[in-house]
């Protein structure tokens, strides 16, 4: 009898238990679908768009076979190859630790190169107002000014104002052409020189004289950056020691004793307290560089 109740009761738990994701599930179903898109196509999406950026032509349909190759083909191979070994359990583990991770890297990859060029191009940009300011001078037009950037200066900023004078020769207003690219490259420096420019044409003014103005500030940005960078040198340093200083004290044991480190890499328990420790090492390390990154 007391059998019976407590099967009575674990299935009204699970039927009450169902009832809550199912109803929960529902009310929030165009988010959890938005999300899963995101997750998904989106992912593709979103890399396409920064290649695009980086000037990097791939097909659609080569980004989705290395995203899957990265994410499933990844976790796949490690799942059977530990479980040719007999440790199943652990190649679930494993296999979707990677494939999280292969899935999430290529966006992270694509990110990082994005910050590059950006960056790149922000070093260039006291080049260009320069070359530009000369040109106006000189007496030529805005468009003749910038397409001496595009055959005089390198990439990444001759390619990105070489795309304004190809937008503004199909008809598109050149205001617009320059406000695409305070949105294709969204720093602080761009939006300044791109809005002077905008308002200027408007009501009227000197251009030449508002971009040495530009230079100076600029300037005067990359001085103070590159003396914050100096000062906080030591905390990415000491951040970069901290995070490493777990497995280098790992393999110190593990060449001293590797029966005592053994466990840590056949268990399941050993898998387990591997991937929190990690994460949370990680977690140590992006607060401490988002604590040593000063923007200005």
């Amino acid at each position: 009898m007391s059998i019976f109740i407590s099967l009575v009761g674990l299935k009204g738990l699970i039927f009450v238990v169902g009832g809550l994701v199912f109803a929960l599930s529902y009310k929030y179903s165009l988010n959890i679908f938005d999300w899963v898109e995101h997750q998904t196509y989106g992912t593709r999406t979103y890399i396409m768009e920064k290649l695009e950026f980086l000037f990097i032509d791939i097909p659609q349909d080569k980004v989705t076979y290395i995203l899957l190759a990265a994410s499933v083909g990844i976790g796949a191979f490690m799942f059977l190859l530990l479980g040719l070994f007999g440790k199943w359990l652990i190649g679930i583990i494993v296999g979707s630790i990677l494939a999280f991770i292969g899935f999430k890297a290529p966006r992270m990859i694509v990110d990082f190169l994005v910050e590059k060029r950006i960056k790149a191009y922000s070093g260039q940009m006291v080049d260009a107002l320069q070359l530009l300011s000369n040109g106006i001078r000189a007496g030529l037009s805005v468009p003749q000014a910038i397409g001496m950037i595009v055959d005089e200066m390198p990439a990444p900023i001759s390619q990105e104002f070489n795309i304004i004078l190809q937008q503004n020769r199909i008809g598109m207003p050149l205001e617009e052409c320059f406000e695409n690219l305070a949105k294709r490259v969204p720093t602080e420096d761009n939006d300044m020189f791109v809005s002077s420019v905008n308002i200027l044409r408007e009501t009227g003014g000197n251009l030449a004289e508002t971009f040495d103005t530009i230079v100076d500030v600029i300037r005067e940005r990359v001085r103070l950056q590159q003396k914050i960078d100096t000062y906080t040198a030591q905390g990415m340093f000491q951040g970069m020691v901290i995070g490493a200083m777990p497995y280098a004290l790992g393999l110190i044991y593990f060449l001293q004793d590797p029966s005592s480190m053994t466990p840590l890499f056949t268990t399941v328990i050993g898998f387990i307290m591997l991937f929190f420790a990690v994460l949370f090492d990680l977690a140590g390390i992006y607060i401490i560089m988002k604590i040593v990154k000063i923007k200005i």
